[in-house]
C-alpha cells in the first residue's frame, strides 16, 4: 500500500519519543511505500487534491533516521491512506489543510477523518459525554467565569481551546488576588473563549493517557507531574508510570468506542484525571512509545492493522 504521513519537519523529531515515526517504521517494515510531506505541501487544483511529497527510507539512529527522495507531485486520491499528524496549534492553516484532505476522501482513507479533525475540538469533544466530565464552562466572559467559580466555591482550571502540551493552562483559586488578571489574559479581555473546569485534586497523582485504536482500548500510562510543575505533560517534567483501567474507565471505553468508529477517529488519546474525562485528543495523539514500554504493547502495529483492514474494505 501507499501511505502519506503529513507531519512537522521529520529531520527534527526525537525518534525515541515520536509516535508518528513509530507508525512510519511499522509501515516500512510491512513493505508499504512510506511518503512524507509537510502541511504546506498540500494544494487543490480545481477539485483535485495534490501534494509535493518525498519517499522515505527510515532508520534507527537519531540524526540519521530518515533518507528522503527528491520531492515529486502526488495526487492524493491515488493513495491508500493519509495520516494527518501535524501537531497543534489548531489554527486556520490547520483548518485549511483539513479542507484539502477532505477532498481526497473517500478515495483515500484519512486518519483521522478530515472533517472531524476540524469539527471535534479536543476540549469541546469531551463535553459530548457530560456524565464523564467535571463541571465545565466555555466562555469568553470573565464575569461569567467568575460567576461559575463562585457558584462552585472551588479552584478551577482555565485552558485555551486551541492549546497543546499544557501551554496556557492556569489553576485559579477563589481567593487568588490575580484571578481577574488571569482571566483577562486567558480570554484576551473577553474576546477569546476558554474552557473552565473544576480543579481535580487527583491531578497531583497523575493524568492518565488512554490510547484507543478503531474504538478499542490499546493501552494506558499515568503521567505524574514533576516536583516543580503541576502539569502532567512529559515535556515539562512529568514522568510515565504503568497503570491499569478502573471500572469507570472501562465503562468510558464502552461508551466512546462506538462513537469514535462512527466519527472516523481511528487513533485517539484520552486524558483522564481521577474519575473524569478532560480531553479527547484526535489531531495528533502521542504516547505510543511510553505505552509500548510500560504496557508491553505495540500500538503502531494495532494502528496499521486497523488501517489495512479499512483500506481492503
Amino acid at each position: 500500500m501507499r501511505f502519506l504521513f503529513i507531519m512537522d519537519p521529520i529531520e527534527h523529531i526525537r525518534i525515541d519519543l515520536d509516535s508518528t515515526f513509530a507508525m512510519m517504521r511499522e509501515a516500512q517494515a510491512r513493505g508499504h511505500e512510506v511518503l512524507y510531506a509537510e502541511v504546506t505541501a498540500l494544494r487543490l487544483e480545481h477539485d483535485e487534491p495534490w501534494a509535493s511529497v518525498h519517499s522515505c527510507t527510515l532508520g534507527s539512529v537519531q540524526g540519521q533516521h530518515v533518507e528522503l527522495s527528491e520531492p515529486f507531485e502526488q495526487p492524493l486520491r491515488a493513495l491508500d491512506a493519509i495520516f494527518m499528524r501535524k501537531d497543534p496549534p489548531f489554527n486556520m492553516e490547520y483548518i485549511f489543510a483539513t479542507y484539502l484532505l477532505e477532498a481526497a476522501e473517500p478515495h483515500a482513507l484519512v486518519v483521522n477523518r478530515a472533517a472531524n479533525l476540524r469539527n471535534h475540538n479536543e476540549k469541546l469533544y469531551a463535553l459530548a459525554f457530560p456524565s464523564f466530565c467535571p463541571e465545565s464552562l466555555v466562555s469568553a466572559s470573565p464575569k461569567a467565569i467568575l460567576r461559575f467559580q463562585d457558584a462552585l466555591g472551588k479552584s478551577v482550571v482555565v485552558k485555551p481551546l486551541d492549546g497543546n502540551g499544557g501551554e496556557g493552562i492556569f489553576r485559579v483559586n477563589p481567593e487568588d488576588p490575580n484571578r481577574n488578571v488571569i482571566l483577562e489574559v486567558s480570554t484576551r479581555h473577553g474576546t477569546r473563549p476558554v474552557i473552565v473546569q473544576r480543579y481535580l485534586p487527583e491531578a497531583a497523582q497523575g493524568d492518565k493517557r488512554i490510547l484507543m485504536v478503531d474504538g478499542v482500548f490499546e493501552g494506558a500510562i499515568l503521567r505524574v507531574p514533576g516536583a516543580t510543575d503541576p502539569r502532567g505533560n512529559l515535556h515539562v517534567g512529568a514522568t510515565s508510570q504503568a497503570t491499569t483501567l478502573t471500572s469507570r474507565e472501562e465503562e468510558l471505553m464502552t461508551v466512546l468506542g462506538p462513537r469514535f468508529r462512527e466519527d472516523g477517529h481511528l487513533f485517539v488519546g484520552l486524558d483522564v484525571i481521577g474519575d473524569f474525562l478532560t480531553e479527547i485528543n484526535v489531531t495528533s495523539p502521542t504516547g505510543i512509545h511510553e505505552v509500548n514500554t510500560l504496557d508491553g504493547r505495540c500500538v503502531e502495529a494495532a494502528i496499521l492493522d486497523a488501517v489495512e483492514r479499512k483500506v481492503k474494505g
